[in-house]
């Protein structure tokens, strides 16, 4: 009795609000519908004691419930994270301050939502040993080679794309945004490159096979190294290009070159100087590297409310954290670099991340056969709950080109043209990149800015 008296409260404060296209099934027949236009979502609460999570729905308890098969769930992924977004604004619990909290990507990976408390936190900062931050990266990425290849590109690149024009396709766009890199820290011949989080290998077998450079990828995945290691081989590069299974504080040498893509999310806010600083030891006097990787918007870092956070740090990266780009580049220059260029973006990750869930969809019957249950529910929204954050402006991504600093100016190009200057050029095809076949609402902001200069 007490359950329906709040499940009418509840369906009728939901039905004050705009239409929602949301049915809601019961496990004793009841249907309720909120909207005149054929639901696009259908929740289904098999029993009585699962009622809980959908009438006091904070988002962790609404993923966890999904995740664990507790509720049921239907409808494309995209809408499911809007219907998320709606229940989780007009819960009882409270309003939120906005929709990122859905999937807690605000500080994605570490922001543990407020009821965790400060001390959690606290307790999180000081975690990433080595062996608990190979711990949290094999957990992400050794799930299976064949899981993630059934959703990327065909080079396997697992971050950002760069759609110089707009209408690439995800895998020109992901050649298309290793060369902006390449061609912003200048590889050239004989260069000595160090990339920290290779993958499956794409940024070091890319700059040996077009700039001559000669390179070491770095990785805690077992899996990747694996592949990786399988890929410059058939690439022809085995003497060019070394893939290491090794934490970034135990590399040795000098390097021209360094590149950090989609990474130092994995190194903990308050260990960032740290990281930056030994970037700084391992590069050469006149070297150049490249942070590219998310960062919150949140410029005071607060926990997310509604648990948000604490789904993301339990269910998909463990022990990550974001920090807003101030503290990026302010932790930068206390590790000893220069900041040189900064480019946003967001816009490049939105459209990312919306073919990275179209693929996983179209694909969903093979991946279900890679997988279990509840890793494809895992996956299946925190896809799609990154392209909406990424569309609105909740999370972002920044390429930032750094440094020595106290470096003579005279060192450093007079302007930004020397970036652009091959984006003209036809990209090759996948298969010479890898030896290997190929297969071939942020709308105002730009794609590129070579327009600029």
């Amino acid at each position: 009795m007490f359950n329906q008296i709040r499940l009418r409260a509840w369906s009728e404060g939901l039905r004050s609000q705009p239409s929602l296209p949301l049915r809601v099934e019961l496990w004793n027949g009841q249907r309720f519908d909120f909207s005149p236009d054929p639901p696009r979502v259908t929740v289904r609460v098999p029993r009585a004691s699962a009622l809980r999570h959908l009438l006091s729905p904070s988002l962790y308890k609404l993923g966890r419930a999904y995740v664990e098969g507790v509720i049921d769930v239907s409808g494309r992924a995209n809408d499911m994270i809007a219907v998320v977004n709606a229940l989780a604004a007009n819960s009882l619990a409270g309003n939120m301050r906005g929709a990122l909290p859905a999937l807690g990507l605000d500080r994605l990976f570490g922001a543990i939502g407020g009821a965790l408390g400060d001390a959690l936190g606290d307790a999180l900062a000081g975690s990433h040993t080595r062996k608990r931050d190979a711990q949290a990266v094999r957990y992400h990425y050794d799930v299976s080679n064949e899981f993630y290849g059934a959703w990327l590109d065909p080079n396997m690149v697992y971050s950002c794309a760069y759609f110089e024009n707009g209408n690439e396709t995800l895998a020109e766009a992901q050649l298309k945004k290793i060369d902006h890199i390449l061609n912003k820290i200048g590889v050239r011949p004989g260069h000595r490159l160090l990339d920290i989080g290779c993958g499956w290998g794409a940024l070091a077998i890319r700059a040996a096979q077009r700039h001559g450079a000669r390179c070491v990828g770095i990785t805690l995945s077992d899996n990747q190294a694996r592949l990786a290691r399988e890929q410059v081989a058939r690439a022809g590069l085995t003497g060019q290009v070394e893939i290491r299974l090794q934490d970034y504080r135990d590399v040795g040498g000098q390097f021209d070159r360094i590149t950090s893509v989609g990474m130092f999310e994995h190194v903990g806010v308050r260990q960032l100087p740290a990281y930056f600083r030994r970037m700084a030891t391992l590069l050469t006097s006149d070297g150049v590297a490249m942070n590219h990787g998310l960062t919150s918007t949140s410029p005071d870092s607060h926990g997310v409310p509604h648990g948000g956070g604490e789904f993301i740090s339990r269910y998909v990266f463990p022990h990550g954290e974001l920090a807003h780009l101030g503290t990026v580049i302010k932790t930068m220059q206390e590790g000893g670099l220069e900041v040189r260029d900064v480019e946003n973006l967001r816009r490049h990750y939105a459209r990312t991340c919306a073919l990275w869930t179209d693929n996983f969809e179209a694909n969903s019957e093979r991946i279900k056969g890679l997988t279990d249950a509840r890793r494809f529910r895992i996956w299946q929204v925190y896809l799609a709950g990154c392209t909406h954050a990424f569309t609105h402006d909740w999370i972002s991504l920044y390429q930032i080109v750094c440094g020595k600093a106290g470096r003579d100016p005279a060192a450093l190009p007079w302007s930004r043209r020397y970036m652009y200057a091959q984006a003209g050029r036809r990209p090759c095809s996948l298969k010479t990149l890898l030896g290997m076949p190929g297969r071939s609402s942020v709308a105002p902001l730009p794609f590129r800015r070579a327009r600029l200069l």
